[in-house]
């Protein structure tokens, strides 16, 4: 019976992955979408083996007895899952201490972490309380207009806190890369928390400073991992362009800054309720 179990989820996780996930125009409704096909796949699978775990190797089920494959593979999968966790926190401090080495410079009214490379860069690294880490090469190359325009920036993320929130969804992408539509959405994810970033600068300073600023930075940023960091720069084109063109569109929507609805996901909790029937 924990067989079936298990098939099933796999189908439905499958299914929904493979399904046409479509663009909405609403910056919101696009959040709540993307969120909602990325997440509960892996959650449905999450809570299938952790209900297994719970259920043990004993008893029955629907009258019919369970066995210890079951336990077994959802043995392995969540441990796979906590790997892949360790990994990437491991990972993500090796991040945070390359930033902490840096010496603080003072910007304005705020510090942050001078990075001594001719490259230009800017970004939030860290977990719920990041740093702001900006290049040598950044401060002597924008003028204070377009500095100002990159630090906007940079603190949309801080107000956002991507850097934590992008963490656990990157954990999600590492432990079901193998479903279909993985990486789609989660450049899509990507793109939305750069033009949210963006829309909260543009807020503050002008959007053609910020855009120029964007094209300045992109051309010669390097190329670090995105755990535990939330830069300005995208090596990505089809991103860039994405970004600077809703920067000089401002007829277009942007990104709303509402709490996208969690109560589809409610479902993917379904398979605990299972456990009531075993006995």
């Amino acid at each position: 019976m924990h067989l079936m179990m298990i098939l099933a989820t796999l189908a439905i996780a499958w299914w929904l992955r493979a399904s046409d996930i479509g663009s909405p125009a609403s910056w919101n409704l696009r959040w709540q979408r993307s969120l909602f096909f990325f997440l509960f796949s892996p959650l449905l699978l999450l809570m299938t083996a952790i209900a297994l775990i719970i259920m043990g190797t004993q008893g029955q089920m629907g009258g019919m007895y369970t066995g210890g494959i079951s336990y077994i593979l959802a043995l392995i999968y969540l441990a796979f899952c906590a790997i892949m966790c360790i990994k990437l926190c491991i990972q993500g401090w090796q991040s945070v201490k390359s930033a902490r080495d840096c010496p603080l410079v003072n910007l304005g009214n705020q510090e942050a972490r001078l990075l001594e490379t001719g490259a230009l860069f800017a970004g939030q690294i860290g977990f719920w309380q990041p740093e702001l880490v900006v290049s040598q090469g950044l401060l002597q190359s924008l003028s204070p207009e377009h500095l100002e325009s990159v630090l906007a920036h940079e603190q949309g993320h801080h107000y956002y806190r991507d850097t934590f929130w992008f963490f656990w969804l990157g954990w999600v992408r590492s432990c079901t890369a193998w479903l279909p539509n993985t990486e789609i959405l989660w450049e899509e994810l990507l793109v939305l928390r750069e033009l949210r970033a963006d829309s909260y600068a543009a807020s503050q300073v002008d959007p053609l400073l910020l855009a120029e600023s964007l094209l300045l930075v992109v051309s010669s940023a390097p190329v670090l991992s995105e755990i535990c960091c939330a830069a300005l720069s995208s090596p990505e084109g089809d991103r860039l362009e994405r970004r600077i063109e809703a920067l000089l569109t401002p007829t277009q929507p942007t990104p709303e800054t509402q709490s996208p609805s969690w109560n589809g996901l409610l479902f993917a909790f379904l398979p605990l309720v299972v456990v009531i029937f075993h006995t």
